[in-house]
């Protein structure tokens, strides 16, 4: 049995159960379906409150496939919900990842 299938296994379970949800996301991305990885991280930025780390990951995927436009603005929104969460960690690193990628249009 896979990872992806673990999880999936365990999420039948308990299908609320953010992290797992997270775990999924990750594990379908590491197969290459960044569908829907991507998918299942925007469920987890949409929820209230967003799970915080969605927004990150789903920045450096999305980065990693040259989508940089939704990129950017899924760090812009994390960072802005992780300051509003008191995550001040998590809304550094996404700040330093958002300068990494440079200026809007390049």
């Amino acid at each position: 049995m896979s990872r992806r299938e673990k999880i999936e296994a365990m999420l039948a379970e308990e299908p609320g159960d953010t992290f797992l949800r997270y775990s999924l996301a990750m594990a379908l991305e590491k197969e290459g379906n960044h569908e829907a990885s991507l998918e299942l991280f925007r469920s987890l930025m949409r929820e209230s409150p967003p799970y915080v780390p969605a927004f990150f990951r789903a920045g450096q995927q999305l980065a990693s496939i040259g989508r940089m436009e939704a990129a950017r603005a899924a760090l812009c929104d994390g960072i802005e919900h992780a300051r509003a969460q008191g995550d001040a960690h998590a809304a550094g690193e996404m700040s330093e990842f958002l300068a990494s990628l440079g200026a809007l249009g390049e």
